[in-house]
């Protein structure tokens, strides 16, 4: 069992930054791809960035793509994302997840772990 805690979510206004955690608890996560999706009320989730295992590989949506930077410490088992330029758009709860596979990937089926989400609210 992973558990997964995320941090560092709060109220900004727009244009401003915040730069989520997500740490790693139970066994270690080193060897399996990461994500970060979001959430609106009403709406489904959606995937916001990806990060392989060596952290070699990263995508991101188009939406956050310029903005957004996701990055990880195997050794601490904490995925970061780091949100600059933040719009209102982006508001929403942000949930941190753990792959199956080692591999980045954007599709919400292939993660088995997911922490309990921070909401971010960003204001006009």
């Amino acid at each position: 069992q992973v558990q997964l805690v995320e941090s560092g979510g709060g109220l900004v206004q727009a244009g401003g930054s915040l730069r989520l955690s997500c740490a790693a608890s139970g066994r270690t996560v080193s060897r399996r791809g990461m994500g970060w999706f979001r959430q609106v009320p009403g709406k489904e989730r959606e995937f916001v960035a990806t990060i392989s295992w060596t952290g070699g590989i990263t995508t991101y949506a188009d939406s956050v793509k310029g903005r957004f930077t996701i990055s990880r410490d195997n050794a601490e088992n904490m995925v970061y994302l780091q949100m600059n330029s933040l719009k209102p758009e982006d508001t929403a709860v942000y949930y941190c997840a753990v792959a199956k596979g080692g591999v980045a990937t954007t599709t919400p089926y292939d993660y088995d772990y997911w922490g309990q989400g921070t909401q971010v609210t960003v204001s006009s």
